[in-house]
């Protein structure tokens, strides 16, 4: 499992739902850059965009982009699914087609 990856029904118990992940010695393996809710209420959609260490260089990796869903249930949030943009081209990728499938002139 990588390092930004949490299970499935693991809980955000307290503030606000983070993929910023410190380890143990107190080195940032996931650094979160910027957040942005999708949509909120009983299931919350939220984009991450971040960096992860190269655990074989120990430098930071490149940008990458995380999708995650997260259910409400009794005042707690629990990660129920997520996606990741692993790469540049595969962002643009994604762009492009959702430009096709919502052109701009469609109110």
């Amino acid at each position: 499992m990588a390092s930004d990856e949490i299970e499935p029904t693991e809980k955000v118990n307290s503030g606000e739902p983070t993929i910023h992940l410190v380890d143990e010695n107190g080195q940032i393996q996931v650094e979160e850059l910027a957040k942005e809710y999708l949509t909120k209420g009983a299931w919350q959609t939220i984009m991450f965009l971040y960096k992860e260490r190269d655990q074989r260089t120990g430098e930071m990796g490149d940008v990458k982009v995380g999708i995650r869903r997260y259910q409400k249930s009794g005042g707690v949030l629990k990660q129920r699914s997520k996606f990741n943009i692993s790469s540049k081209a595969q962002a643009r990728q994604i762009i492009n087609i959702l430009e096709r499938w919502y052109p701009e002139t469609d109110a």
